[in-house]
C-alpha cells in the first residue's frame, strides 16, 4: 500500500510523467475541463505549468519521486565529446589529433539540469568552464621560474650607482652601436665634404699623426694631407717653406733624393719644426730611362727620427719631348756652379715658353691628362701605407 504524504511535507506538482510503483494502477488522469466547480472552503490547486495540452494529476495523486525521495536515482550525466584530462597529467596539453575548443560542438544542458552542480560556487575569477577540476598533485598552467636579479645590475640598467652609466653605457660599450655611430659619422663627413670640398682638412684634422711637409706649394701639402688622411683616417697635415739648397732641376734619381733630404735638413738646423717632427718632403727630377727618352719623375721622402723610420717612394714616370729638356740645357750657363745637381732652368719653364697656356707648375695635365698633384697622391698613399707598418702599434 501507499503511504499517505501530508500537505505540508509533499513537494510542488511537477508537470512531469508520475512514475508508477509496484502492485499499484495509475489513476486516470482528470481533465481541467471537465472538473466539476469547487465547494466553498475546498483548496483550489494551482493552474499547471508549462504545456497546457500536456497531462497533469491530481493533488491527491504521490509526486514522481526527486531528491530526496526514498529510491531515487540520480539521471546520468550528459555524454561530451570534450578531451577530458586524465588524473595526474597537465590539464592544458590535449593529445595529437584533438580539435581545438573552437571546433568542438558546444554540449546544451539537460532538462532541469543546473548549470552550477549541487554545493558547487559560481565561477571564480579567470575559471573557464570548459576547465576541468583540479587533481591533486597535478600542475595546473604555466608557471615560471623566478630569477634572483643583482641589485647592483638592476642599478646599472636604471643608470643609478657609481659603476654603471645607464642606457648610453651600454650604447657605448656596445661593440655594434660603435659601428653603427663611425658609419653614421662617416656618412655625414662624406655628405659635408662632397657639397663643401674645402671642409675636408678640417673634419679630417686630428689624431696621433702629425706630419711638416717641407713645401708651402698647395699641389704638394694637399696630395700629402689627403693621403695620410685617407689611410689613418684622421691626420694633421702642414705645409712650411724650405729650400733645397740644390740646382731647380734636378737630374738623376741621386740629385732627386739628395733635394728632397735637403728640404728636411734646412728646416730642422733653421729651427722651424723640431728635430723629432716627422716630415715628408717632395722633390721632382728628369732622368733619361732610355737613349734620348727623358722622363720626370717625383720623388717623396719621409723621415720620423723618433720611430728611426725613414722612407723613400717614387711617383709615376712622365714623358717630357726631348726639345724642351734641349731647351733648358741650352739655357743653363756653362759655368753654373749647380751644374753637378742639374740645370738652372726648369722643364717646366721650358714649356711655358714654347707652349703658351701651358703653366710651368701643372704641365704633366696637358701632357698626359693627370695632374702633378694626383700623382703625388698615388705615391704618397703608398708611403703612409708603409708609414703605418712600420710605426708602433700604439701609435696607429
Amino acid at each position: 500500500m501507499m503511504e499517505e504524504v501530508s500537505g505540508e511535507d509533499s513537494p510542488a506538482v511537477s508537470p512531469l510523467p508520475a512514475a508508477t510503483t509496484a502492485g499499484s494502477a495509475a489513476a486516470p488522469p482528470i481533465s481541467i475541463a471537465a472538473a466539476a466547480p469547487p465547494g466553498p472552503g475546498t483548496p483550489v490547486a494551482p493552474p499547471p505549468m508549462g504545456n497546457p495540452q500536456a497531462s497533469t494529476y491530481s493533488p491527491l495523486q504521490p509526486p514522481p519521486p526527486g531528491p530526496g525521495y526514498p529510491g531515487y536515482q540520480p539521471p546520468p550525466p550528459p555524454v561530451s565529446t570534450m578531451y577530458s584530462p586524465q588524473p595526474g597529467t597537465n590539464p592544458y596539453s590535449m593529445p595529437v589529433g584533438t580539435p581545438s575548443r573552437a571546433a568542438m560542438p558546444t554540449v546544451p544542458l539537460g532538462v532541469g539540469q543546473s548549470p552550477l552542480g549541487v554545493g558547487q560556487s559560481p565561477l571564480g575569477v579567470g575559471q573557464s568552464p570548459l576547465a576541468p577540476a583540479p587533481v591533486e598533485g597535478a600542475q595546473m598552467g604555466i608557471t615560471f621560474p623566478e630569477v634572483p636579479v643583482d641589485p647592483q645590475d638592476d642599478m646599472r640598467y636604471r643608470g643609478g650607482g657609481s659603476s654603471g652609466a645607464g642606457l648610453w653605457g651600454w650604447v657605448t660599450g656596445n661593440p655594434l652601436m660603435q659601428r653603427v655611430v663611425e658609419k653614421t659619422k662617416s656618412s655625414v663627413e662624406t655628405m659635408i665634404t662632397t657639397m663643401d670640398p674645402g671642409m675636408t682638412p678640417y673634419i679630417k684634422s686630428g689624431g696621433d699623426i702629425d706630419v711638416v711637409v717641407a713645401s708651402d706649394k698647395e699641389v704638394k701639402v694637399a696630395a700629402v694631407r689627403a693621403a695620410f688622411q685617407k689611410v689613418f683616417g684622421k691626420a694633421t697635415v702642414t705645409g712650411e717653406a724650405s729650400q733645397s739648397n740644390i740646382a731647380p732641376q734636378p737630374v738623376g734619381y741621386a740629385a732627386g733624393l739628395k733635394g728632397a733630404q735637403e728640404r728636411i735638413d734646412t728646416l730642422r738646423r733653421n729651427g722651424v719644426i723640431h728635430e723629432k717632427q716627422p716630415c715628408v718632403s717632395v722633390e721632382n727630377f728628369i732622368a733619361e730611362l732610355l737613349p734620348d727618352k727623358w722622363f720626370d719623375i717625383g720623388c717623396i721622402v719621409l723621415q720620423d727620427p723618433l720611430n728611426n723610420i725613414a722612407l723613400e717612394v717614387f711617383t709615376q714616370a712622365t714623358p717630357v719631348p726631348p726639345e724642351y729638356v734641349t731647351r733648358a740645357q741650352d739655357e743653363t750657363p756653362r759655368d753654373y756652379n749647380l751644374r753637378w745637381s742639374g740645370l738652372a732652368v726648369t722643364c717646366g719653364e721650358a714649356i711655358e715658353r714654347m707652349m703658351p697656356g701651358v703653366h710651368h707648375a701643372d704641365w704633366h695635365r696637358a701632357f698626359t691628362g693627370m695632374s702633378r698633384q694626383d700623382m703625388i697622391y698615388s705615391a704618397a698613399v703608398a708611403l703612409a701605407g708603409m708609414y703605418k707598418q712600420r710605426l708602433p702599434p700604439k701609435t696607429v
